[in-house]
């Protein structure tokens, strides 16, 4: 049985959560945007700690503080069942004993430095949590930072002999150079983890506050020897040439990441030949966003020529990036040899007609390309009656609208 409920009122609150073990058959509970703050996270947890059939909590933006906080994780002591599917929120000495926590998603709370510390001194001894969402909180990294190892936050240096967390969200956090260098550090010899998202961090050359070149400089070499990350989302972050640099170094060298997101970085054409020099040698990248970029014309010459000899990459997205048709032309002619490309997005770039019949005589006559999108360009009747032409020819998807 399931319930997704909005209950306001803290005494209307405390009788709900009295009532939570009548309910023999409820093991799914909705409580998000319910604002029911510490008190009623203390009201929720006298409720846990004798539950024996909650398996999913999702108590999303309620703002519930330290106090809230740990008032849970004393439930989750004594509870056996309660698993997080979508939003459990519990810190510090829960995690130390309890065995069944699956998920911990404190995404949009306001749990503190505090309560960030009990979470990475707990995340040395438990052994069962795969997935961690700490984005949008007000739980700033400094929060993790051990009182005895001053410039070495607490999770991070949790994740060098963790064995079990495969997916850590740290979006939107502001991440320092410091704090960065401390992450990138324990992914050098981290075994579990293979998703990593830093999406929105101001990582920044050129920024106070920020992971500038020290910190993307940390990341790529702990990509050059990391044996486990498969997906890295950067996206939203400013990184601009010098961050774009030392990816395309690490890229050169590992041998797992499938999945890279370079979304909104301000990477321009000279740092997109770095990337194009890397795609020759990588062989493991199926996926690279570079969409609201400032590649161009030129950066798009690269790529094709990365093209023609990558093996690997089956999508990649350039859209929104001001490529007009002679950066059409350059990636049309990179098909004559690319046999593992099988979508393309183009949107909102600046490709005329001339664009378009370069991509449709190629693709008509060889090519693997399964999805093309051209959404929001320049290509007038023309461009586009060719295209659809060789579309329905060889079984080729295209998007205008």
């Amino acid at each position: 049985m399931s319930l997704n409920t909005r209950i306001k009122g803290a005494q209307a609150l405390a009788e709900a959560f009295q009532a939570l073990n009548t309910i023999t058959n409820l093991t799914t509970l909705a409580l998000q945007d319910s604002q029911i703050g510490d008190n009623g996270a203390h009201a929720l947890g006298e409720a846990l700690k004798t539950n024996s059939t909650l398996a999913t909590l999702n108590l999303e933006h309620n703002s519930i503080g330290e106090n809230g906080a740990q008032a849970l994780a004393e439930a989750l002591q004594t509870n056996s069942t309660l698993i997080g599917q979508d939003g459990a929120q519990v810190l510090g000495e829960a995690l130390k004993t309890n065995s069944t926590l699956a998920t911990l998603n404190l995404r949009s709370n306001s749990i503190g430095d505090n309560g960030a510390r009990a979470l990475g001194e707990a995340l040395k001894t438990n052994s069962t949590l795969p997935t961690l969402n700490l984005r949008s909180n007000s739980i700033w990294i400094k929060g993790l930072l051990a009182l005895s190892d001053a410039f070495t936050p607490v999770l991070f240096k949790s994740l060098k002999t963790k064995s079990s967390l495969t997916t850590l969200n740290l979006g939107c956090k502001s991440i320092e150079d410091d704090e960065a260098e401390a992450l990138y550090g324990a992914l050098k010899t981290n075994s579990s983890l293979i998703t990593l998202d830093l999406q929105s961090n101001s990582i920044d050359d050129n920024r106070n506050n920020s992971i500038g070149s020290n910190g993307a400089q940390a990341l790529s070499e702990a990509l050059k020897t990391n044996l486990t990350l498969t997906t890295l989302d950067l996206q939203n972050n400013s990184t601009g040439d010098n961050g774009a640099q030392a990816l395309s170094d690490a890229l050169k060298i590992n041998l797992t990441l499938t999945t890279l997101d370079l979304w909104h970085n301000s990477i321009e054409p000279k740092r997109t030949q770095a990337l194009a020099e890397a795609l020759k040698i990588n062989v493991t990248l199926t996926t690279l966003y570079l969409q609201n970029n400032s590649i161009g014309d030129n950066g798009s010459l690269a790529l094709s020529e990365a093209l023609k000899i990558n093996l690997a990459l089956s999508t990649l997205d350039l859209r929104g990036n001001s490529i007009g048709d002679n950066g059409a032309q350059a990636l049309a002619e990179a098909f004559k040899f690319n046999s593992t490309l099988t979508t393309l997005d183009l949107q909102k770039n600046t490709i005329g007609d001339n664009g378009a019949l370069a991509l449709a005589e190629i693709l008509e006559i060889k090519s693997t390309l399964t999805t093309l999108n051209l959404w929001h360009n320049l290509t007038g009747d023309n461009g586009t009656w060719v295209l659809d032409r060789v579309s329905q020819a060889v079984a080729l998807r295209i998007g205008y609208f």
